[in-house]
C-alpha cells in the first residue's frame, strides 16, 4: 500500500531519486517557481516514470507540514537497506556504528559528517525512522538517502563476522583510551559511536579492539553531540587515509 511519507525540499528531493533506495510515488512541484535544479529533478522524475503534481504553495505546505519546502516535495515509501554483509565486504571499510541516538536531527547530523569524510557504510540499530524520515532526509542534506546504511539485530554476529574480515572495531569512549591523534585510523576499520546519555552499550563495547578519545583544549568534559563526535573522528580518519599518519 502506498504511504504518505514526504520528503521536502529539492536537496531531499534529488537525493531520494539518484539514489534510488525508496520507491518514490509522486513529485509534487509549485507551478509558479522554475530553475535549473528543479528542472534537473522534474526530467529526472519524468525519466524514471514518475508522476509529477502540480499544487499551489499553501497546498504543497499543508502536505509537508511546514514551510520549508521551496515549493517541492516526493511521497515516497520506506527506505531500503543495505545488509551487514555487503557493507563488511567493502574492498577496504571504512565503517561506523551508530548506537542510541534517538533524536532525528542528531541522527541526519551524523550520517551527512560520515558521508562526507568518505565512510563505506553506516550499521545501525533496527528501528522505524518512517516517521521522521523527512527529518532525517533534510538534517543530512540528502546524506541519508546515498549512504549505505544496514540495521541490525544480533550485534554479537555481525561484530564477530568483522573481526573476522580483518576490521579493527575502534570505540569512541575515554576508558581505557588513546587519543585518536595517536591512532592508526587507516585499514579497514568501524568506528562506533553511542549517544550523549547512555554513550556504548556493553554489548557492542565488548568487541572494541581499541578505544579511542578527542582530546579537548579546555577542561569542559561533557561529551559532544554525536553528530560532532562523528563529524571529529570521520575527519581524521579521513585526513590518515589519504595523506598518511
Amino acid at each position: 500500500m502506498e504511504q504518505n511519507i514526504f520528503l521536502e525540499g529539492a536537496i531531499s528531493v534529488k537525493a531520494a531519486l539518484e539514489a534510488g533506495r525508496r520507491e518514490i510515488f509522486e513529485i509534487i512541484t509549485d507551478g509558479r517557481k522554475s530553475d535549473r535544479n528543479r528542472s534537473y529533478i522534474l526530467k529526472l522524475a519524468e525519466h524514471k516514470q514518475i508522476p509529477i503534481t502540480t499544487l499551489s504553495p499553501e497546498e504543497i505546505s499543508a502536505r509537508a507540514g511546514g514551510t520549508s519546502h521551496g515549493g517541492l516535495l516526493a511521497r515516497v515509501g520506506d527506505r531500503r537497506y543495505e545488509d551487514a554483509e555487503q557493507l563488511l565486504s567493502h574492498p577496504l571499510p571504512f565503517l561506523a556504528l551508530l548506537e542510541g541516538i534517538e533524536d532525528p536531527y542528531n541522527f541526519g547530523g551524523a550520517l551527512r559528517s560520515l558521508y562526507a569524510a568518505g565512510v563505506t557504510g553506516v550499521l545501525v540499530p533496527e528501528r522505524n525512522w518512517c516517521s521522521a524520515a523527512g527529518v532525517v532526509t533534510k538534517a543530512s542534506a540528502g546524506a541519508s538517502e546515498k549512504m549505505a546504511v544496514a540495521c541490525v539485530s544480533d550485534w554479537d554476529v555481525v561484530l564477530r563476522k568483522a573481526k573476522e574480515k580483518g576490521i579493527r572495531i575502534l570505540c569512541a569512549e575515554r576508558k581505557n583510551a588513546i587519543s585518536i591523534y595517536e591512532s592508526n585510523l587507516t585499514g579497514p576499520i568501524l568506528l562506533v559511536f553511542g549517544g550523549e546519555m547512555r554513550g556504548i552499550s556493553a554489548k557492542i563495547m565488548k568487541h572494541s579492539d581499541q578505544n579511542i578519545f578527542l582530546p579537548y583544549g579546555s577542561d569542559f568534559r561533557n561529551a559532544l553531540s554525536a553528530n560532532s563526535a562523528a563529524a571529529v573522528f570521520a575527519f581524521e580518519a579521513y585526513r590518515q587515509r589519504t595523506q598518511g599518519n
